[in-house]
């Protein structure tokens, strides 16, 4: 809602890539260098080993007027600065799946040649598709492990969630929406409010309640170092692959 789509011009190999961007109006090109030549602000978003080809193709087009923002996993703010030319203002993101329904969490970073303008025009887009935070870039890494691939986690602990209905005799399809309601409530509570999870949480549990005997076996099964182990996991990858 922050840009007319006819504002948006889309490059992409195949029309088949296109399609979705037509459907809402935008404009579409089979070319990278008409986005450039065309627009003041583009966005990468490619995979990763596509990545060299395209800003060797628009290099000769990134001129001082243009704000270039990437996308693309593992590709550092110092990586673009190199490949593209020495004046760039080059801005870094990292977005997560429910952008797509405007309730995202997204960080993103700075380059040397990238200013407030640059900065506060891009968190005032992005932030119709959720919460956007401007962070030092060596979180990003970090975030990728919390919230990009933390995204799956809260999907597993879901589906466990209804599961447990489901063996106690309600029906999955009902089970699902409570359990995804649930998670979307707690979510809700935590940004409102402020408190601390464990604060919320003790006043979840009564004594000699249901709550503190369902936490006791969350416990007994590490839930909690578990969970601290997959972002570390996923953290450590996300850097291994910058690397790469």
């Amino acid at each position: 809602g922050k840009v007319p789509a006819s504002n948006i011009l889309a490059s992409a190999p195949s029309d088949k890539n296109l399609d979705a961007w037509r459907e809402l109006g935008c404009r579409t090109t089979h070319c990278n260098l008409e986005v450039v030549h065309r627009s003041t602000l583009v966005f990468l978003a490619t995979k990763p080993h596509i990545l060299p080809g395209v800003l060797e193709e628009i290099r000769p087009a990134v001129g001082p007027h243009h704000t270039v923002v990437s996308l693309v996993a593992g590709v550092t703010i110092q990586t673009l600065q190199r490949l593209l030319p020495p004046w760039t203002k080059v801005l870094r993101i990292m977005p997560n799946l429910p952008c797509v329904v405007q309730a995202g969490a997204m960080v993103f970073s700075r380059g040397s040649n990238a200013g407030d303008e640059e900065a506060a025009l891009l968190k005032s887009l992005l932030s119709s598709c959720g919460l956007c935070e401007e962070v030092p870039e060596s979180y990003i890494d970090i975030h990728t492990g919390l919230s990009g691939s933390g995204v799956a986690y809260v999907y597993l602990f879901a589906e466990a969630l209804a599961e447990g209905a489901v063996k106690m005799g309600m029906p999955g399809a009902l089970a699902s929406r409570i359990a995804a309601q649930t998670l979307l409530g707690a979510a809700k509570m935590l940004l409102e409010t402020g408190e601390h999870p464990a604060k919320l949480r003790g006043d979840v549990c009564t004594p000699g309640g249901t709550t503190i005997y369902a936490l006791h076996q969350l416990e007994k099964g590490a839930l909690r170092a578990t969970v601290m182990d997959a972002v570390e996991a996923a953290t450590n990858r996300a850097c291994d692959m910058a690397k790469d």
